[in-house]
């Protein structure tokens, strides 16, 4: 860090989805940026959400067309311009007579759904047709269903393509660099900040007139809300992730908790399913692992239990949790699920603080930003809106193992123009797609190589997702991950030991089953173990 420069256009504080978006464009119009992050890039909430890359089907019904508008529209659009990164997931409403909205509820909402986009994708399915395309389903009081498309994504995938971009065409990005102060001169205005090296303990000044604050449930940190009755509200949503051979669904069903009416949903996801989503207060310190609670779990489980009834699923057969805390402007005054998700921005001389928001409409919010700092930048800087997010697909090079399109084109999406090094980088046998996810071993290797990892989980749980895909965190993979990265990474003996005791106790922590789950699920283990240690020793 010794070497940064000293003097910036543009310093943007976060590295989740918001702060991604926003580098990514600085760098398009010209400036000179900086993009810090106090944890890893996409820590937070952006490597924690339900995966999808929605127009917000519920927000019609809070009356919130304008938001509904956007969403569609970038929905459209990152579905052309990050090709194999956000693709198209088919999404089945079951219809019942006697609970949750109604065939012509659903069909107003889906058709103004439609016009957005300029496109019709959505059809009414009768009872017989919609349990041939969701054979579990609950069959009780159901009459119907609609089926339509939305979109899904590595949300930090999302994240690290543009800022992995943005750092190709010039900009700067660092991890693990925290904002300890903004410095201002005698007359108010942001003339800089003070950061420190989380790891290292190193603090330097830099020099800025315009400072993004992007730090989602942190943002008041940096400058207080200046509306008097409205201040961030954190929201917390949990899912749970399931082997897909336990919820056998190929496309996403939405449907209606029962406990409480709110949106429930289960979505295949990287050779997994993933189901969700809870939405409560986060009452826990923001700087910890969010985690899923045992109420959670229940809350969750019994949603499925509802949702298909001849299917025996239990907390023994999750692989792995996810918990995200929302950063949801609010008064107080309403359920966390009636909170809008708008984004709001606010300018303090030369501090402009961004935050709520979807991950869908990231870039709207990019340029919101970007246009309230323009009094404090270069005055030649414009922002380009019709401009594609993303470099353009390219055509898989020659390589002596040429992918399959389908892999070629998830690979080019996640990666870029980086896609091509990593195939014509890389050994043959690492094509191999790990068990139970859609992950090449080459992607472990071109991540641990190039895309500045600090810790174990760094690369498990953001770069790639091993770490949410398979049992225990990956544990079984775990040698052959060291083998592969140690030549590139160049941790000794000692930090592999203490990388991989680390990234387990965080996987324990933040991704395993809480409370009495957990110890229901190592009871059931140990059973089995001694059932199987009797029977040996009777057959010795």
């Amino acid at each position: 860090m010794m070497n940064l420069d000293s003097s910036w256009d543009l310093i943007v504080i976060g590295g989740g989805i918001s702060g991604a978006g926003i580098f990514r464009e600085a760098v398009r119009m010209g400036l000179k940026s900086l993009l810090l992050e106090q944890q890893d890039f996409a820590w937070g909430t952006s490597s924690r959400s339900s995966k999808l890359v929605h127009g917000g089907l519920r927000y019609l019904k809070e009356g919130r067309f304008f938001l509904t508008r956007d969403a569609v529209r970038e929905r459209e659009r990152l579905l052309v311009e990050a090709r194999g990164l956000v693709t198209p997931i088919g999404f089945l409403v079951p219809v019942y007579k006697d609970r949750g909205p109604g065939r012509w509820t659903l069909e107003a909402g889906l058709s103004i759904y439609d016009l957005i986009a300029k496109r019709r994708q959505h059809d009414y399915l009768d009872a017989e047709t919609f349990v041939n395309q969701a054979p579990n389903i609950d069959r009780k009081g159901l009459v119907g269903g609609f089926q339509f498309f939305d979109a899904q994504v590595d949300d930090a995938r999302l994240v690290l393509r543009l800022i992995f971009e943005g750092m190709a065409n010039g900009g700067t990005a660092l991890n693990y660099v925290r904002v300890a102060a903004v410095g201002r001169n005698k007359d108010g205005r942001v003339n800089g900040v003070t950061v420190e090296e989380v790891h290292a303990h190193q603090t330097l000044s830099l020099k800025t007139k315009a400072v993004i604050n992007a730090t989602g449930c942190w943002a008041e940190r940096l400058h207080p809300s200046p509306q008097k009755n409205r201040h961030l509200r954190p929201l917390r949503g949990s899912h749970l992730i399931f082997p897909a051979p336990v919820l056998p669904v190929d496309q996403a069903i939405s449907t209606i908790h029962p406990a409480d009416g709110r949106a429930f949903f289960v979505a295949p996801w990287e050779g997994a399913v993933i189901a969700g989503t809870t939405d409560l207060d986060h009452q826990n310190s923001l700087s910890a692992e969010p985690r899923i609670t045992e109420d959670e779990v229940a809350y969750l489980l019994d949603g499925l239990h509802a949702m298909f009834p001849a299917l025996d699923v239990s907390a023994r057969d999750c692989i792995a949790t996810i918990a995200g805390v929302r950063p949801v402007l609010s008064e107080g005054k309403c359920e966390p699920s009636e909170e809008s998700r708008e984004h709001v921005v606010w300018v303090d001389n030369g501090l402009v603080t961004v935050t709520g928001g979807k991950l869908t409409t990231f870039r709207k919010l990019a340029f919101d930003a970007l246009k309230a700092a323009k009094p404090f930048l270069p005055t030649d800087t414009t922002t380009d809106e019709g401009s594609p997010v993303f470099q353009p697909f390219k055509s898989q090079p020659v390589s002596p193992s040429p992918l399959a399109d389908s892999h070629w084109e998830r690979l080019n999406g996640r990666y870029g123009d980086s896609a091509e090094t990593i195939v014509t980088g890389t050994s043959p046998s690492d094509f191999a797609i790990i068990p139970g996810t859609q992950t090449m071993w080459a992607e472990i290797l071109h991540a641990a190589a190039h895309e500045k990892i600090h810790h174990l989980s760094d690369l498990l749980l953001r770069r790639v997702r091993v770490g949410l895909l398979t049992a225990e965190g990956g544990r079984e993979h775990l040698s052959r991950i060291r083998h592969l990265c140690e030549p590139v990474l160049g941790w000794n003996s000692n930090r592999w030991k203490k990388e991989i005791r680390d990234y387990q106790e965080i996987w324990r922590f933040a991704h395993g089953m809480p409370g009495h789950f957990a110890r229901s699920r190592g009871r059931l283990k140990s059973f089995f173990f001694n059932v199987g240690k009797r029977l040996r020793k009777h057959f010795a």
